[in-house]
């Protein structure tokens, strides 16, 4: 049988929208499939159909996703599609089709028997410790400026989780998160909303320079980071499970040069 596939954008506007078309096409669901790029090859008997992300579509599938599993399973679906994975977009199709055939309501996570549901709640668990991670690990740098800059380089697309976080704890400062890997900029002004620019022509490429002050306390910090601990008690095994070292190419107190004071 002839099978239907949606070639949606990579973005959680892009799967809403790509979910709420995949309704609209009027064929069998369960042959409806639903991919974030197009296949090196093209599949025999299969129909292919772009979709281009839709505000009002992304808005009527979130509002009906909120309503009928609740905002638990909301949040874990807009964590899912912030994966790296190549598959989150027919998980999430999937995922809901699932819930709502099923008549689930705010039961659909629990049902974990479901590949679609297990899959997306694995996507969802590992997005969610990443955003943690980097809740712990980022660090800020002051330019010359005056304004903050921290560089992360995530597996998966997790900027727009960690802005509401640190705006929220850094209401007054003027601070940028770049995601070197997306080239995605996120720019807070002070007493102001953040917003996201997404691969600016030349700003990647320009060379962003510490104060003085920074310097100072950045070599003061891995100083003190390099000589606190016990050297008996030294454990690289739980160090790695703690801190993985894809993340140390951003942190301040592995980058800097330590000073003998």
């Amino acid at each position: 049988m002839e099978e239907y596939y949606l070639i949606c954008e990579d973005s959680l506007e892009g799967i809403f929208t790509g979910v709420y078309d995949a309704y609209l096409w009027k064929r069998p669901l369960e042959r409806v499939h639903l991919l974030t790029r197009e296949e090196d090859n093209y599949r025999l008997f299969a129909q292919y159909q772009n979709c281009v992300p839709d505000q009002e579509k992304t808005q009527k599938v979130a509002a009906r996703v909120m309503k009928s599993f609740g905002m638990d399973a909301y949040f874990s679906l807009c964590e899912a599609a912030a994966s790296h994975e190549e598959d989150k977009a027919e998980t999430i199709l999937r995922t809901i089709v699932h819930g709502l055939s099923d008549k689930l309501g705010f039961t659909l996570l629990n049902d974990l028997r479901d590949p679609g549901v297990y899959r997306t709640f694995v996507m969802a668990r590992n997005v969610g410790k990443e955003i943690h991670f980097h809740k712990e690990f980022l660090r800020f740098e002051e330019l010359e400026g005056g304004i903050l800059y921290a560089q992360i380089g995530p597996k998966n697309n997790i900027i727009t989780f960690l802005m509401p976080h640190f705006a929220d704890r850094l209401p007054l400062e003027n601070f940028v998160i770049h995601d070197v890997k997306r080239n995605i900029f996120a720019l807070h002004e002070a007493k102001k909303d953040w917003y996201l620019v997404y691969n600016p022509v030349g700003l990647d490429k320009i060379k962003y320079t510490v104060s003085d002050k920074e310097k100072q306390y950045s070599e003061l910090f891995a100083a003190f980071f390099h000589t606190i601990a016990i050297k008996e008690r030294e454990n690289p095994t739980l160090q790695l499970n703690m801190l993985p070292l894809r993340y140390r190419e951003y942190m301040t107190e592995f980058r800097q040069s330590v000073k003998t004071f």
